[in-house]
């Protein structure tokens, strides 16, 4: 069918609108008519070459949200007219899919990134030439899209299914950190580097979770101000005196540490402000050279913890997280600006300047 996506070509400033040929759904796919996607700084990133590399031409977009049109022969859990949030790609397989932990499945590099479903094929055409798709299993920049059964979590349909594509990456990711990774108690203590949408959704279940508290660090003092409203104790604007700042809120140090950033003078922040057993979690890369303090993770017992998609199983984590929203205790959608699809250019600049926390691409 045809249908309109947006394609990242090598050279242009943001993905441009194109009409191409989506193919039939496989057995195991459903076919979902895009209502609203989010975009994600991942998105930013693999436009740019600048993150993990992806092959060209290629449909991004990975936290979609919309209509079951079709079902695949094989596909059970679905039917046409459900309302699904569309999460990452996993195989379903290996031993971490099996237990539950999809987002540390062996093969989700390969699939998120390579521009192709398992089998290699891409389920996207223009003018008779492959274009490659399946990007985090959805490629989402578009009217419709494929994804797996197990990809789709359904949700309630008199929910605001607009709003809820960015449940699929970036408010998971933040959240299922302070749920599933670190685990938070109640009790404990938090300090959040950088106050985007991952950065607030972890500073928002920290808080569900009974953080005593939860210090939220940023450049911006817009931010901040969210921070504070969304359940932060503390804010802090970021500087050379983070650390030496952290110190004087908690003598001994915090619980956790979450850096969202990739500022390499951040990364020694994180740790710094650790007490003893203390935990960072990161989301990202360091943008340059950084010194990792060894000497000071062992004298504490430290910890170093990678976090991708929250460590968190979406069929699970997203129908919680849209119980936590029902309950006005988790307001996603005060990080959320909508923009049309076909403003997409402005949509991409607001990303890449900050000027919005999460911009929504309403398709």
């Amino acid at each position: 069918m045809k249908i309109t996506a947006a394609v990242s070509y090598e050279g242009l400033p943001c993905p441009k609108l194109a009409e191409v040929e989506l193919d039939e759904p496989h057995p195991d796919e459903v076919q979902v008519r895009i209502v609203a996607t989010g975009i994600c700084h991942t998105d930013l990133l693999c436009h740019a070459g600048l993150g993990v590399p992806t092959p060209r031409p290629i449909v991004l977009g990975h936290e979609g949200a919309g209509v079951v049109e079709r079902v695949g022969a094989g596909v059970r859990g679905l039917a046409v007219g459900d309302h699904v949030v569309l999460s990452g790609a996993s195989c379903g397989l290996c031993p971490s899919c099996r237990a539950a932990r999809p987002t540390y499945c062996r093969e989700s590099h390969r699939l998120s990134f390579g521009g192709a479903r398992a089998d290699g094929s891409s389920p996207l055409r223009r003018n008779g030439e492959r274009l490659h798709g399946a990007f985090f299993a959805q490629s989402s920049f578009a009217t419709h899209a494929l994804a797996p059964e197990r990809s789709a979590v359904k949700v309630p349909a008199d929910l605001p299914l607009h709003l809820l594509g960015p449940l699929g990456c970036g408010f998971i990711t933040g959240a299922g950190a302070v749920f599933e990774a670190f685990r938070l108690r109640p009790g404990q203590s938090i300090v959040v580097f950088g106050a985007g949408s991952v950065g607030l959704a972890a500073v928002m279940a920290a808080r569900i979770a009974g953080a005593a508290r939860i210090v939220a660090v940023d450049t911006l003092p817009g931010r901040l101000d969210l921070a504070r409203a969304l359940g932060a104790s503390e804010c802090l604007a970021s500087g050379p005196d983070t650390a030496a700042q952290l110190r004087e809120i908690e003598r001994h140090g915090f619980d956790f540490s979450f850096n969202t950033t990739n500022v390499p003078a951040v990364y020694g922040a994180a740790i710094e402000c650790l007490a003893n057993e203390g935990t960072a979690g990161y989301v990202t890369r360091p943008r340059g050279e950084w010194s990792l303090n060894v000497a000071f993770l062992l004298a504490g017992g430290r910890k170093l913890q990678g976090i991708l998609g929250g460590s968190a199983n979406p069929q699970v984590v997203i129908p919680q997280l849209l119980t936590y929203w029902r309950q006005g205790r988790f307001e996603f959608e005060r990080l959320i600006t909508e923009f049309a699809f076909e403003d997409i250019g402005t949509a991409w600049a607001a990303c890449e300047s900050g000027a919005v926390v999460k911009p929504v691409l309403r398709v």
